[in-house]
């Protein structure tokens, strides 16, 4: 009887009008359910919550990037191979973690990660701002990271190629 009235809810859920600027409401509208108990009574009160529609930002600008690394409120990974880094160089306050190697990374023990990367391991809660040599691979590792639990990725679209030539401009 309490699965069918979860149906009969889900059913009238579906049915209620569709805000204004949404194509759909399904994905974007969630019930939470509070029970309370008060002098031995129990009444469910539902609430309903509406998501944004739109995904969120989740580009750094260069401007950002350079202040999230001078206030050390973020971990950058560059995701690049050693030898990139080698021939065109790197971004200061980074650690190198190739792509092919940032979903075992992130599960890693905080100490084996240090040991293995030469830096400080994210946590799931940290801002973790991922990059590469154009924008692609970092996009990549971003969504790597999402998976894995960690709610404030990044990435910088411009890479290291953007970043270079903005350096070089000062």
């Amino acid at each position: 009887m309490a699965l069918r009235r979860c149906w009969r809810l889900t059913g009238l859920l579906l049915r209620l009008p569709v805000p204004p600027g949404s194509s759909s409401p399904v994905g974007r509208l969630t019930v939470s359910s509070f029970i309370n108990t008060y002098g031995g009574f129990k009444s469910a009160e539902f609430q309903l919550r509406r998501f944004s529609s739109e995904a969120r930002n989740t580009d750094v600008s260069y401007e950002r990037l350079k202040q999230l690394l001078a206030d050390g409120k973020a971990v950058v990974v560059d995701v690049r191979e050693p030898w990139e880094l080698r021939e065109y160089g790197l971004v200061p306050g980074s650690v190198n973690v190739p792509l092919g190697q940032v979903n075992t990374a992130l599960q890693l023990d905080p100490e084996e990660f240090r040991e293995k990367y030469d830096g400080v391991m994210p946590t799931r809660t940290d801002t973790i701002v991922f990059l590469c040599l154009a924008g692609i691979r970092s996009k990549t590792a971003l969504n790597t990271a999402v998976a894995l639990g960690y709610r404030d990725a990044q990435h910088y679209p411009g890479g290291w190629q953007d970043w270079a030539e903005r350096e070089q401009r000062k």
